[in-house]
């Protein structure tokens, strides 16, 4: 892309000796305080802000099996919502991901605003996520088209190459335009989609292209334990504790160029070969 650049905008850089809380908010308990027991995902982890503080500039969030609230796992998650939304840009966290089977850190986005419905209808944009066990890979996803349970998911994989891995400190970025959202390792790109839709509870016609990736959305991270992204797996109890690092978090504007415009990609079906089968029966 020609002539594109990304001008800092909103940051936060994990300065100081406690968070911020005109930039973040926590989120604590266990997800049924906003109606997803188990945060939606089956996840094992009672959130709480005892679980975060800043060292050395960098935000730490320590997962724990000394269990809260009924769940074995304690840890923590922040977010924006309220105090910082955007659509469009680029969003970048430097990150250092702890490891061991069970685990599943994630930085990743949320409307601000469900006004097309509820998940995933209104969309959700995981900039990073990955499974302890696993450390030479994270994943990138868009959530899209009608509510749960008929709601998509299309996304891509970075694998690490050179001896390198998810427990060492990396920058993961999503750089998000009306017609295009690419994901990010180190300014290596591994995936760019641009096919979505979305539903409304009661509507046969889907919302207009780019629905719903063209509203405010909030950041998150969180570190959560157990839960259905990797399939119910938890962890060793010798493992604990285990500690999510984030350097900073940046969010830039893009100028210099035009945004990609917001052009719903058209698939064309291909013809049928004149030497291809015919139809028996029908």
């Amino acid at each position: 892309y020609v002539n594109t650049r990304w001008e800092l905008g909103w940051s936060y850089e994990f300065n100081g000796k406690s968070v911020d809380m005109t930039k973040w908010g926590y989120q604590e308990g266990t997800g049924a305080e906003y109606g997803v027991e188990g945060w939606g995902n089956d996840e094992q982890q009672y959130y709480t802000r005892n679980n975060l503080e800043i060292q050395n500039g960098k935000l730490v969030i320590k997962a724990d099996n000394d269990g809260m609230g009924g769940k074995p796992y304690t840890s923590s998650r922040l977010w924006t919502s309220g105090k910082f939304e955007k659509a469009y840009g680029r969003f970048e966290a430097k990150m250092k991901l702890p490891e061991g089977a069970g685990l599943w850190p994630a930085f990743w986005m949320i409307p601000a605003d469900e006004e097309y419905g509820g998940w995933a209808s209104s969309g959700g944009l995981d900039i990073m996520e990955a499974r302890g066990r696993e450390i030479d890979k994270v994943d990138g996803t868009i959530h899209y088209g009608r509510g749960w349970p008929n709601n998509q998911a299309s996304g891509g994989s970075y694998t690490f190459e050179n001896g390198e891995d998810m427990t060492g400190y990396h920058v993961y970025a999503v750089e998000w335009e009306p017609g295009e959202i690419r994901w990010y390792v180190d300014g290596q790109l591994f995936h760019t989609e641009n096919n979505w839709s979305s539903y409304g509870a009661d509507t046969a016609a889907k919302y207009a292209y780019p629905a719903p990736f063209d509203k405010p959305f909030y950041l998150v991270l969180n570190l959560a334990v157990g839960g259905s992204y990797d399939g119910g797996v938890l962890p060793e109890d010798s493992i604990f504790p285990v500690y999510m690092e984030v350097d900073y978090v940046r969010t830039y504007d893009l100028v210099g160029r035009e945004p990609i415009p917001a052009v719903e990609p058209i698939i064309q079906p291909e013809e049928v070969p004149s030497n291809a089968n015919q139809p028996v029966n029908g």
